[in-house]
């Protein structure tokens, strides 16, 4: 059963102009329970307007946005609470962090949900701690930390309200490798442990490929595909057409395919497609 439901949604910008713009044009997806779904596309493709429709961030020029059966721009609908489980970790998100203390920002969410200051900040010192943020850190000035410790921060801020869909947009950009890891891992263990959906916005088809279940991609406004991930990247001729590449995996094993090898055409991960091509060598 899903969650959220996008049902024939357009989206246009200053509509009626000369510049107007479809940024979406009917897109009809679903999102259930305990899924990690990768959305890509190049930029401009409408990743970033999609999931903002999600929590009523954009309402859809024609369409209807559904949480939990409900349409969450009907009158009187209360989108705070929307926000609050339906959470959105914008790119460079410790650009918002503004609290004396981590803690203090970290609680600001759940303050502003109604919880009492106590009350908020548990909330938060929980929320801190299942980023792997290190408690010595959660008094000290959020501008103290490094890059990689603030991107934590920002997703403890969007944790705290307890949401039962997580977004993220490019939740990684300006990180280095060992951060990129690092909070991608962290991502997916949280979604493991709490049976969160995750939405991940990402340029990266090697981080979407190791974590999403299934994958969006976006082009020109429209969803082209929608599939697991390994039927997506099937198409990985059709992807280099919207400008994207398929993993630098799935180029190696379409060609020892081609060339007469008994493997399969997707792995997640380096070490997969390590074990697919001993097992075709016989080791």
């Amino acid at each position: 059963m899903s969650i959220l439901k996008l049902d024939h949604v357009n989206y246009i910008y200053e509509a009626g102009t000369a510049f107007e713009h479809h940024a979406l044009t009917d897109i009809t997806v679903e999102f259930g329970a305990d899924e990690f779904v990768g959305i890509i596309g190049h930029t401009g493709s409408g990743k970033s307007t999609l999931i903002q429709m999600c929590n009523g961030l954009e309402k859809p020029t024609s369409g209807t946005v559904l949480f939990h059966g409900e349409d969450i721009h009907q009158k009187g609908y209360d989108l705070k609470s929307l926000r609050c489980k339906v959470g959105l970790v914008f790119q460079y998100p410790e650009h918002q962090l503004f609290a004396e203390t981590v803690r203090q920002d970290a609680a600001f969410g759940p303050m502003n949900q109604g919880l009492s200051r106590e009350e908020a900040l548990e909330r938060a010192s929980a929320a801190l701690a299942l980023t792997r943020l290190p408690e010595e850190l959660y008094d000290c000035s959020p501008f103290e930390l490094s890059g990689g410790q603030k991107r934590r921060a920002a997703i403890a801020g969007v944790l705290a309200m307890e949401p039962e869909i997580l977004m993220l947009d490019e939740p990684t950009a300006g990180l280095d490798p060992k951060g990129r890891d690092e909070i991608l891992d962290l991502i997916a263990g949280l979604r493991r442990e709490r049976s969160m959906t995750v939405l991940l916005v990402s340029h990266s088809m090697e981080d979407v490929a190791k974590y999403a279940d299934r994958l969006l991609v976006m082009d020109d406004g429209k969803l082209r595909y929608h599939d697991t991930t390994e039927a997506v990247f099937a198409h990985y001729k059709e992807l280099e057409e919207m400008g994207l590449r398929a993993p630098a995996l799935s180029y190696v094993l379409h060609s020892l395919k081609e060339k007469g090898w008994p493997v399969g055409t997707y792995a997640s991960s380096p070490e997969e497609a390590r074990d697919m091509i001993l097992g075709a060598l016989g080791k």
